[in-house]
């Protein structure tokens, strides 16, 4: 009989597509490609002007069509041949599951995706022929849509099946985040105690008061090249 595989959970944020060419919106004080970011992600915005924001994600995702999963990404999917491992990310893109990673949780909403406004449970995929939306766009079942997003203001629907999957981690891997956005940020207290913790980024946040933590300050594929050696001593 096969052993179990050790479950390696990924918490990836912005530092990961960024070497994709995804810019964040925390890289230019508060603006997101020249927008305010309370304008086009939150839920004030949206109600106040839906047409600035349905355009604002129709340019996202255009620029998502011209970017690739980079290295970071790829290792993941390398780690998958000795881990069962689950992918967390705050991102929004789709550069995770278009690099092969089998298991990917999204907490902020997925950009290729579209939502009914009355029913957040209602959810469909946009294809490459029909991106653009508008706040007149209906689904196929006729309901107004908007972008399956997770704006500022609202709930994160699947924060608590990502702390049930955090809290049977084995080994824990924190990639290029700020470890400040709440509720993502609080998935390293559902780690159970003794299980060892990596940070990857360049210019990691403080890690006091977190214990069995491993700090590699390096891009997300250059501290997934430094942690796949570090795993690999450990099988």
């Amino acid at each position: 009989m096969e052993a179990q595989k050790p479950k390696l959970v990924i918490s990836s944020g912005a530092g990961i597509s960024a070497e994709s060419g995804i810019k964040t919106f925390r890289d230019a004080d508060g603006l997101w490609e020249n927008y305010p970011v309370m304008d086009v992600a939150s839920a004030d915005g949206f109600r106040r002007d839906p047409e600035l924001v349905h355009r604002f994600y129709n340019e996202r995702r255009k620029q998502l069509l011209g970017a690739q999963p980079n290295e970071a990404h790829k290792i993941l999917v390398e780690l998958e041949k000795d881990y069962d491992v689950y992918v967390i990310t705050q991102n929004v893109d789709d550069l995770h599951e278009r690099a092969g990673s089998s298991k990917v949780l999204h907490l902020h909403g997925e950009l290729m995706k579209i939502r009914s406004v009355s029913d957040p449970d209602y959810i469909e995929s946009l294809d490459i022929e029909h991106l653009e939306t508008t706040p007149a766009t209906r689904g196929k079942r006729g309901d107004l849509m908007r972008p399956h997003i997770v704006f500022f203001q609202e709930p994160v629907p699947n924060i608590e099946e990502a702390a049930r999957i955090v809290s049977t981690a084995d080994i824990f891997v924190v990639i290029g985040t700020s470890l400040v956005v709440y509720p993502a940020a609080g998935l390293l207290q559902c780690v159970r105690p003794g299980t060892p913790i990596y940070y990857i980024d360049p210019n990691p946040a403080s890690t006091a008061g977190i214990p069995d933590v491993t700090v590699i300050k390096k891009t997300a594929s250059a501290g997934l090249r430094e942690l796949k050696d570090m795993l690999e001593k450990r099988l």
